[in-house]
């Protein structure tokens, strides 16, 4: 474990010189731009003078780093072409720096580099053979191999290439799903899925564990004592803990969806603008202080919007989907739950909370339902009359 710490930190310092090095040309009477092109070519260098260190770890993965700071930087760019909130790169501390990536399997690293042993080992250059607990069995060509540090546990993350797909026979079934924060998801015939809200019920021990970290005060990592590093784990944990939880509960009820349907429609979600804050409003009678918002009740939407893990389920679907040779649609959300099923009228005052109450023709049923099967009606799915 000592070297592949080393590893770690050998690339974050990588990572932060380049940084530091396009910072320092932009800053320059010139403002000159430094490349990725440009700093890759002086790896070379580098790895030279620095054999200890910088040149003990693969080129490839070194310029894996290197590249990893480009996207950040284009990204960077991306922003502020779009005026939006630039974020411009960081510096990485050791704590924050967790995944060096190894482009190509058998440059710098080797999957299964023992493979007449019974036991499944990765070779990392500078490193050597380490044994890994495989949870599964590798499908496709191994393309990439990443080492990714959560605590104090190591990950072997594979990319792979020409993985055969599975489709799943066809069902004839078809449904539109509505995300919501009461039910985790609602279908098209009625059927509601719980939101568990992992870290609504993890939200006290986890504020115990950090009002607990917090009475440390900040030191470096190998400044802290015994104390103060296992009140880093423990709030660690807890959060690794509601993030494995919500991930599972995401796969299983996604495989069920794919299983039971050849056709799911879902809301398109543009769940960053869902998040955002609200504008302040000032006071225009007395300058310096400002109006109610709703800044408090919208947080803790905020809130369970963040701990529901839409965007995250939305992904896993959309793989799974694509492997199951299901079609997903994503469709316009607009108005799909104040829009009546039967009648087709629009009107805000259609729902009120959970209950859905049309105001021209009286229809009335359980306003997620509604929203599914607009959903679903958008997408050009074929479905039951409603009752």
């Amino acid at each position: 474990m000592q070297a592949l710490e080393e590893m770690l930190r050998d690339h974050c310092s990588l990572y932060n010189s380049a940084l530091q090095e396009r910072r320092d040309a932009y800053r320059h009477r010139s403002k000159t731009s430094v490349t990725y092109g440009q700093q890759s070519a002086q790896l070379k260098e580098i790895r030279a003078f620095d054999p200890e260190r910088q040149g003990r770890w693969s080129f490839s993965s070194q310029q894996a780093t290197l590249r990893r700071l480009d996207k950040a930087f284009r990204a960077f760019y991306r922003r502020v072409k779009a005026g939006e909130r630039p974020g411009y790169p960081r510096f990485r501390g050791v704590n924050w720096f967790d995944t060096v990536e190894f482009p190509k399997d058998g440059d710098g690293c080797r999957w299964d580099s023992t493979p007449r042993d019974t036991v499944t080992r990765v070779r990392l250059q500078g490193v050597g053979h380490i044994r890994v607990h495989q949870h599964r069995p590798v499908k496709g060509r191994v393309k990439t191999v990443s080492v990714k540090r959560e605590g104090r546990r190591w990950y072997v993350v594979l990319a792979c290439d020409n993985v055969p797909a599975e489709p799943l026979p066809a069902t004839g079934a078809v449904t539109g799903i509505d995300m919501g924060i009461t039910h985790f998801l609602t279908t098209s015939e009625g059927t509601h899925v719980q939101n568990p809200r992992h870290g609504r019920r993890n939200a006290d021990a986890l504020a115990d564990a950090q009002r607990a970290l917090k009475t440390f005060p900040r030191r470096k990592r190998d400044d802290r004592t015994a104390r103060h590093r296992r009140a880093v784990e423990k709030v660690a944990t807890l959060h690794r803990k509601a993030r494995r939880r919500r991930l599972d509960h995401a796969h299983k009820t996604a495989l069920a969806l794919v299983r039971c349907y050849d056709q799911v429609a879902h809301e398109r979600l543009n769940i960053a603008n869902m998040v955002r804050a609200p504008k302040p409003k000032p006071a225009p009678q007395t300058p310096g202080t400002f109006l109610p918002n709703g800044a408090a009740a919208k947080a803790g939407l905020n809130r369970s919007i963040l701990d529901a893990g839409w965007g995250v389920f939305l992904g896993i679907l959309a793989q799974k989907a694509e492997s199951a040779a299901r079609v997903l649609i994503p469709v316009d959300p607009r108005n799909t739950s104040r829009t009546c099923p039967r009648c087709g009228h629009v009107d805000a005052r259609n729902r009120d909370g959970e209950r859905f109450q049309c105001t021209s023709c009286d229809h009335r049923d359980h306003a997620d339902r509604v929203g599914a099967w607009n959903i679903a009606h958008r997408a050009g799915l074929v479905l039951p009359d409603v009752a």
